[in-house]
């Protein structure tokens, strides 16, 4: 029913992404910001997490034939709607969209101090999102 090697593949950029976002992680806040190289990284790989995210998440509704979500925070929804995590959780992925937009959308309205506290406190989100894929998929 699924494509795993492609569910696999994803999951593995999301991983890589992570290493990379633990590295920028462990920098004091001063340091993180006093070099434009390390916010903009950070921006991009958590942008790309998302986007991955999402990606699974469309990928797996389009594999199952269910309606086709108009939003991404939408495809989060629905994979909510089966099982796939809980209602808080989903809070918490819905807020990582909107995030993604800002970064993409407004990115001026993005400030340092906001990457480096998801850098810090939640990155996990995106470890339980991979367990809670692997969990129904494989």
């Amino acid at each position: 029913m699924f494509d795993k090697e492609k569910i696999r593949s994803k999951i593995q950029i999301i991983e890589d992404n992570m290493a990379k976002l633990s590295v920028l992680s462990k920098y004091s806040y001063e340091f993180f910001k006093s070099d434009f190289r390390n916010v903009e990284a950070a921006k991009h790989l958590l942008q790309v997490n998302i986007e991955v995210m999402i990606d699974i998440a469309n990928h797996i509704i389009a594999r199952n034939r269910w309606k086709t979500p108009e939003t991404s925070a939408a495809s989060l929804r629905l994979l909510a709607q089966h099982d796939y995590f809980g209602e808080e959780k989903l809070k918490t992925f819905e807020q990582m969209v909107k995030f993604r937009n800002r970064i993409v959308h407004l990115y001026y309205d993005v400030d340092d101090k906001e990457i480096y506290d998801i850098l810090k406190n939640k990155l996990d989100d995106f470890k339980y999102f991979i367990k809670s894929i692997i969990a129904k998929v494989f």
